[in-house]
C-alpha cells in the first residue's frame, strides 16, 4: 500500500462508520422495566452493600476483574515521539482492540494531560479502583521507569509498562531457543545491545535473570558504548556501563548475540562476519531493522535471525505477551505482575515453539510444516494455542510467588474456558488473508466497473493478496480508479471491445469444442464470449487467471449458470454445492448447502457433507458435523428427517473416521449439555460442532442470512464446492469487506489446488 492510500484508508477506517475503534457494550438484559430496576435503582443497591462489607466482592459483582486501563500521556507514541495525550488516543484504542481480540479483556483507554511524574502517578492511583489492571503505554524514559516502579509499589492491582517489558518477554523466549539451537549456554554467551532505552534495559535485565552474565553485555546508545564515567546516562543505564571505551565494530568481534533496539542499518555485514559461529541477531528496529534480513542471511548462512517484522521469520511481536500476561494475572486476582510471572510467560512461549504446530497455523503462514528450528524459534501471533498456554503459566506463577491468593484451580477446565473466550473474534479472517498474502494469485473480477467491486480489488491488491484482472467497461473502470486513487497498473479488459476479438474467438472455439453436441454453434459460442461471466470463466479455464469472482450485480442463479457450463467438476465430484463460513460468537461455523441445491437427496447430502468437510480442513480446522433436521435420531419419519438419517448412515459406513451425526435438531447440536443428557450415544457428545449440513436450500439459505442480519455475524461465501477451478460467486450486493474476504478464499483455494498438482 502506498503512502497516500495508507493515509486515506487509515483515516477512513478510524472515522467510519462511527469514530474510533472501541465501544462499551452491555452484558446483561435491559429490555424490561424489571431488568432496569435490577441494573440500576433500586436493585443496584444490593451489590453496592455487599462490596461495602467486603471490597473483594467488587470482582464478583462488577466488570473490574476483566477491565484493564491502557494509560498514556503521549510522550513517546510509537515512532511519532511526544505528540500529546489526544494524539495518542488512536494508539491507545488500538491497544484496547488487541487486548479484546487476543485475550477477551475489556479496556478503557485513559489519556492523561501531564508530563509531571507525581501528577501522573496521583491520577492513576485515584482511578485505579475502577480497574483490574493497568497497562502503561508510550511514556518516555526515564520517567516511565519511575512511574511503573511507584505504581507497582503503591497499587494492589497488576501494573506493567508494555513498551519496557513486552519486547523483553518475547525476545527472551526467542533467545532461550536460539541459544539452544546454536549449541551454546546462556551463562556463556557474550552480547552486544544496540540501543539503551527502556526496552533495551528491560531486555537486558530479563536476559540476566535467565543466566546471561551482566559483565558479558555491552550496551550502546547513539553516542557509543555506555561508560560508567559518563554523567549523561541514567542510573538504570549505568548498571550496564563499562570502564573502557570500545567501538561497536570492535565489540562485535567474536560476540555471540546482537540485540538491536535502535535504528536501521547499524549492523554492517562486516560486523556480522566478525561474530562467533552460529551468531544470533535480533534486529528489532521497525520498520527497517538494524540489518536487512535478506542481507544478514546472505552474509552468514549460520545466522539465527529475528526481527520486528511480520514478513520475515521469527517476528518479535508484543502481542504474543501482554494480552495473555494480563489474562493470567486477572484470572487469579494477582496484585502485581512480578518477575516470576514474566519469566513464566517466557518459558511458556519458548516451550510452545517446540511443540508440533497446528495445521491451522501452517495454513495461515503458507508453510508446509512449521517446526522448531532456525526459522521458527517463537510461536506465531495467530497460534490459537497461545490463549490456553501462556495465561495458565502466568497464573500459576502468580499463585506460587504469593502475589495472588492461594486457591484451588482446575487447570484443565481453566484452559477450556480460555479457549471458549476466543470464539467471537475474527482471527480466522486475519489468518485467511495472511495465508493469501504468502503466495498471491491472479484473480479476475468480472464486474470491476462497479465501484464496490473495484474497491475490493484495490484492497486485495494493496494487501498483497492478488494482482487483479479487471473486467468491464474500460472507460468506467479508469474513471472509478481515479476516483478512489487506485493508481496501480493492473490489467483491464472489456470483453466486448474490438481489441479482444482474437481472444473471444480462441475462447469460443475452446467452449464450442465441449458443447457442440449440446446444441451450441460456434456463432453462439462467439456471442456468449462477449458476456463477462463466460469470458472470465474461460480465462480461468485457459490458465490466464488463477481464480474468478463475480455475482455482485446479478442474481445468483443467473451468474452460476455460465460457471457450471464452462468450469468442469473436480475429479470424482458429481454434485456441486456451496458452504458459507459464518463467524459467530461461539466460533467459526460452516453451513451447507446455502445456494445451489434446492432439495438434495440423501446421497447428495452425504456428498455435500464430504466436500464441506474438506473445505473446513482447508481452513485448518477439524470438522465436527451435525446433520440437521426438525427431529432427533428417528423421532419422526417424514421425508426431511428420513433422508438426513439415511445420509448419516452412508457417511458412518463410508467414512467411519468422520466426526458426523444426526439427524438432529440444531439446539441439541449446539448445546452439549442438552445433547449429553438426552442423547449420550451421539458421536457429537463432548465435541464442539462447527459444521452444519441442512436438509434443503430453504433452511440453509434462510439460516445463514438470518445469522448475518440479526446477529451481525460475518459471512464468507457462498464458497463453491466441487469445481475443478477456484471460481466463486458473491452474494447480490455484497459489501466491500465480504468481497475482500471472498478474494482471500479464492486465492487460498487456488493455492491449495496448485499444491495438490505439485504433489
Amino acid at each position: 500500500m502506498n503512502k497516500d492510500s495508507l493515509r486515506r484508508e487509515a483515516l477512513k477506517y478510524h472515522a467510519e462508520p462511527v469514530p474510533g475503534k472501541i465501544q462499551v457494550v452491555p452484558t446483561k438484559k435491559y429490555s424490561s422495566q424489571r431488568d432496569l430496576s435490577l441494573a440500576y435503582s433500586p436493585g443496584v443497591a444490593e451489590p453496592c452493600l455487599e462490596i461495602a462489607k467486603d471490597v473483594n466482592n467488587v470482582y464478583k459483582y462488577t466488570a473490574k476483574g476483566n477491565l484493564v486501563a491502557v494509560i498514556s500521556n503521549g510522550t513517546a507514541v510509537l515512532g511519532l515521539g511526544d505528540i500529546g495525550p489526544e494524539a495518542s488516543k488512536p494508539v491507545m484504542e488500538g491497544k484496547g482492540l488487541l487486548f479484546k481480540i487476543f485475550s477477551d479483556i475489556d479496556v478503557f483507554d485513559i489519556e492523561v494531560d501531564t508530563t509531571d511524574v507525581e501528577k501522573f502517578i496521583e491520577t492513576v492511583k485515584n482511578i485505579a479502583p475502577t480497574f483490574g489492571g493497568i497497562n502503561l503505554e508510550d511514556i518516555k524514559a526515564p520517567e516511565s521507569f519511575e512511574i511503573e516502579r511507584r505504581l507497582k509499589e503503591e497499587l494492589n492491582i497488576p501494573v506493567m509498562h508494555d513498551d519496557q517489558h513486552g519486547t523483553a518477554i518475547i525476545s527472551a523466549a526467542a533467545l532461550l531457543n536460539a541459544v539452544e539451537l546454536a549449541g551454546k549456554k546462556m551463562e556463556d554467551v557474550t552480547m552486544v545491545v544496540s540501543g539503551a532505552g527502556s526496552a533495551a534495559i528491560a531486555c537486558a535485565k530479563l536476559y540476566v535473570a535467565f543466566g546471561v552474565k551482566q559483565e558479558n553485555i555491552k550496551m550502546f546508545n547513539s553516542k557509543g558504548v555506555l561508560k560508567k564515567d559518563d554523567t549523561r546516562i541514567s542510573d538504570l543505564q549505568r548498571e550496564f556501563a563499562v570502564d573502557t571505551d570500545i567501538s561497536l565494530a570492535d565489540a562485535m568481534k567474536g560476540t555471540d548475540v546482537f540485540i538491536g533496539l535502535s535504528t536501521a542499518d547499524v549492523l554492517k555485514p562486516e560486523m556480522l562476519l566478525s561474530m562467533s559461529e552460529n551468531p544470533i541477531v535480533f534486529a528489532m528496529a521497525n520498520p527497517k531493522p538494524e540489518i536487512d534480513y535478506n542481507l544478514a542471511v546472505d552474509t552468514r548462512k549460520d545466522v539465527i535471525m529475528a526481527t520486528g517484522r511480520s514478513d520475515y521469520p521469527n517476528q518479535v511481536n508484543n502481542v504474543l505477551g501482554f494480552p495473555y500476561i494480563f489474562r493470567g494475572a486477572l484470572d487469579v486476582r494477582a496484585t502485581k505482575i512480578n518477575e516470576e510471572m514474566k519469566m513464566a510467560a517466557v518459558v511458556a512461549l519458548a516451550k510452545l515453539a517446540k511443540e508440533p504446530v497446528p495445521e491451522q497455523v501452517n495454513i495461515a503462514y503458507g508453510e508446509t510444516k512449521l517446526s522448531f528450528g532456525r526459522e521458527y524459534i517463537i510461536p506465531k501471533p495467530f497460534d490459537p494455542r497461545l490463549i490456553s498456554v501462556v495465561p495458565p503459566a502466568v497464573a500459576k506463577a502468580a499463585i506460587e510467588s504469593g502475589v495472588a491468593p492461594q486457591q484451588e484451580v482446575d487447570w484443565e477446565k481453566y484452559c477450556q474456558e480460555l479457549q471458549m473466550r476466543m470464539g467471537n473474534d475474527n482471527k480466522l479472517v486475519r489468518m485467511l488473508i495472511n495465508r493469501a498474502k504468502t503466495e498471491p494469485k491472479s484473480v479476475v473480477y468480472a464486474e470491476a466497473d462497479h465501484l464496490d467491486v473495484l474497491k475490493a480489488a484495490q484492497i486485495a491488491y494493496e494487501e498483497g493478496m492478488t494482482n487483479p484482472i479487471l473486467l468491464g467497461d474500460k472507460e468506467i473502470i479508469l474513471e472509478l480508479k481515479k476516483e478512489i486513487e487506485f493508481h496501480a497498473d493492473v490489467e483491464i479488459i472489456d470483453p466486448k471491445s474490438d481489441d479482444q476479438k482474437d481472444r473471444r474467438l480462441q475462447f469460443a472455439e475452446a467452449y464450442w469444442a465441449t458443447r457442440k453436441r449440446k446444441g451450441i454453434t460456434l456463432y453462439d459460442a462467439e456471442k456468449l464470449m462477449r458476456e463477462r461471466n463466460y469470458f472470465a470463466s474461460m480465462m480461468v479455464n485457459e490458465g490466464e487467471a488463477d481464480a474468478m469472482l463475480t455475482g455482485y450485480s446479478r442474481s445468483y442463479p443467473s451468474v452460476v449458470k455460465p460457471i457450471l457450463e464452462l468450469i468442469p467438476k473436480a475429479q470424482g465430484v458429481s454434485k456441486v454445492a456451496t458452504t458459507n463460513l459464518m463467524l459467530t460468537k461461539r466460533g467459526p461455523m460452516f453451513l451447507a448447502d446455502t445456494a445451489i441445491n434446492p432439495n438434495p437427496s440423501a446421497a447428495d447430502i452425504a456428498k455435500i457433507a464430504v466436500m464441506t468437510e474438506k473445505t473446513v480442513r482447508m481452513f485448518g480446522m477439524d470438522p465436527v458435523i451435525a446433520m440437521l433436521s426438525y427431529a432427533n435420531f428417528g423421532s419422526a419419519e417424514q421425508e426431511s428427517p428420513s433422508k438426513m438419517k439415511e445420509a448419516v448412515a452412508m457417511l458412518h459406513e463410508q467414512y467411519p473416521d468422520m466426526v458426523v451425526d444426526g439427524e438432529i435438531q440444531i439446539d441439541f447440536a449446539l448445546n452439549d449439555e442438552m445433547l449429553k443428557k438426552k442423547f449420550p450415544f451421539s458421536k457429537l457428545v463432548d465435541k464442539k460442532v462447527n459444521t452444519l449440513i441442512f436438509p434443503n436450500l430453504d433452511s440453509a439459505n434462510i439460516t445463514y442470512k438470518m445469522l448475518k442480519e440479526l446477529n451481525k455475524a460475518t459471512s464468507i461465501g457462498p464458497i463453491i464446492l466441487g469445481l475443478d477451478k477456484a471460481v466463486h460467486v458473491f452474494q447480490l450486493g455484497a459489501s466491500v469487506d465480504e468481497m475482500v474476504n471472498m478474494t482471500a478464499v479464492a486465492v487460498v483455494d487456488a493455492q491449495v489446488r496448485e499444491n495438490r498438482k505439485k504433489k
